[in-house]
């Protein structure tokens, strides 16, 4: 038998339909993404007998998609709009003698796709030399039709197949490891331990590209009580629950990354456990449709390695937090303690101040003044707005009754005195701080909308935002609730002056918001 007479037994007995030489797709395996492969050809015969040829391939349990395209011109658009492509068998001579040559020149040029395999498949192969085409073309392999036998043509899909899947893993780590740096560095600026771990799953997934369920488990080392942090996708009803659940399917692997202290690949079960150089244990689990290879598992574990700094950050920046809370209150404290009668007024205004400057947020107003800094600051800034009563004489500041002009004057000598005191402070700071806004707040929450309040009768926007938002909710705090000079008012009372007082004393905007924060919750203005 010559060579021709054997390669078309080769074929004929490979295209026999009850014959199958290839592996066959697992029907057990995850629901995976399948390989795409473009046929590229104007003979549909070609298509016929290319499809017949593939019909049960199979590589690593995931079975082939095959797209057509009968011009070069056509298969542009499919691989423009058809992501995750892996091999295009490309014909050269079609609606013009080059249009393969210049279809694979524009897939490397103006789709910038340098991944997919490109096998040249040519009826005529003096019309485009193999040589030339090889120098001068990107493309991957190339074949004379006459010889690609079927055999010939499942080893050439399979090698192109597993070339595309390593240098798609590649790139894969490449984009992996740059979310896995922009992803930490963001992380890094969040403040609440919940928003945190939600971002490390948001960042898991990402890096997986899988779009995995996923739980954030936090142990705490002290009880060895393990609290669900966070939660997405299936695992999301999770994130209610104090404790993870003993029954859960996830926990035997869970508690065995606790126990080990080291991560758990165990498909469909994957646990990344991070030791924190503050002795905490966190877990995280994916869940992907299919086992994680093991260029993504190391990428989580480099992941993990950057979090867990984040972590012992997040923990420290609260401690911070809540120490600057405590210091802040403190002076507050010492302010108010000779004045019985303002209770609990000064965690009243910052719950408050940081509800109505949220929702002017919300509204789109003033979008040049409310930073996220100071929506994030106001509410602690807030507490220090009286800080200067430490220099009013308590003959002065507890005198019941009506002040005399000038025991009015000294007592809005206040303003000033605060400001002054909080401004020396917040110099000793780099940039903008708590203190920066305190010191507005203190020097301007008697100044009045339309210009006609203390110390300086700054009017409009010229009056901080946050001193305005103050100035309304000090009012409001102060008239709801009983003074050494004056009785609680009633509620509705309270808001009737607000609102009489719109455009005036107070901005129109902050006014509004108040009504539309109490309207979402009465509670505003209770004791705290």
């Amino acid at each position: 038998m010559d060579d021709t007479t054997a390669a078309e037994a080769d074929d004929n007995w490979l295209l026999e339909e009850d014959e199958d030489d290839t592996a066959p797709a697992n029907p057990a395996a995850p629901d995976q993404r399948s390989w795409r492969v473009l046929i590229v050809d104007d003979d549909q015969d070609v298509h016929a007998v290319t499809r017949l040829a593939l019909r049960n391939v199979s590589f690593k349990g995931r079975e082939l998609e095959l797209f057509s395209a009968y011009s070069g011109r056509e298969a542009y658009e499919i691989l423009g709009n058809t992501p995750d492509i892996a091999l295009v068998l490309l014909d050269v001579v079609m609606e013009t003698d080059d249009a393969g040559l210049l279809l694979a020149r524009r897939i490397r040029e103006e789709l910038h796709n340098t991944i997919v395999r490109v096998v040249l498949r040519t009826g005529q192969p003096g019309q485009a030399p193999e040589q030339r085409v090889i120098i001068e073309y990107d493309i991957n392999d190339y074949k004379a039709k006459t010889e690609l036998t079927t055999q010939k043509l499942f080893t050439t899909v399979i090698s192109a197949l597993r070339a595309y899947e390593s240098l798609n893993m590649l790139e894969r780590s490449r984009i992996g490891l740059g979310k896995i740096l922009a992803g930490a560095t963001n992380l890094y600026q969040i403040h609440s331990l919940r928003e945190f771990a939600s971002g490390v799953l948001n960042q898991v997934s990402a890096i997986l590209d899988v779009g995995a369920d996923g739980v954030l488990c936090l142990m705490q080392v002290d009880t060895g009580d393990t609290t669900v942090v966070a939660a997405t996708g299936g695992y999301a009803p999770l994130a209610a629950s104090e404790q993870m659940p003993a029954d859960h399917p996830l926990w035997p692997t869970i508690a065995k990354a606790f126990a080990e202290k080291r991560s758990q690949f165990e498909h469909p079960a994957n646990v990344l456990f991070i030791h924190t150089q503050e002795n905490r244990e966190v877990a995280i689990s994916v869940t992907p449709p299919w086992p994680l290879a093991q260029i993504q598992r190391d990428l989580l574990e480099v992941f993990c390695q950057r979090i867990a700094a984040a972590f012992d950050n997040l923990y420290i920046f609260g401690q911070l937090r809540k120490a600057q809370e405590a210091t802040v209150v403190a002076l507050a404290d010492l302010a108010e303690f000779r004045d019985s009668g303002t209770g609990s007024h000064v965690r009243r205004v910052q719950r408050l101040s940081s509800a109505i400057a949220a929702r002017m947020k919300e509204r789109g107003v003033y979008e040049d003044e409310l930073t996220p800094q100071l929506v994030d600051m106001i509410g602690l800034a807030s507490i220090l707005h009286d800080v200067g009563k430490v220099a009013t004489p308590d003959h002065i500041l507890l005198k019941p009754g009506q002040h005399t002009p000038e025991e009015r004057s000294q007592m809005q000598n206040h303003a000033g005195v605060g400001r002054a005191i909080l401004e020396r402070a917040a110099n000793m700071v780099d940039g903008v701080s708590y203190l920066t806004y305190g010191a507005q707040i203190a020097g301007c929450h008697h100044e009045h909308f339309d210009g006609r309040g203390y110390p300086n009768g700054l009017a409009g926007r010229a009056i901080p935002v946050a001193a305005r938002i103050v100035a309304v909710v000090d009012v409001f705090d102060s008239l709801l609730h009983e003074r050494p000079y004056k009785e609680p008012w009633p509620h509705p009372e309270v808001l009737a002056y607000i609102r009489e007082r719109s455009g005036a004393q107070f901005d129109p905007e902050v006014v509004q918001s108040l009504f539309e924060v109490i309207e979402r919750d009465p509670t505003f203005g209770q004791d705290v």
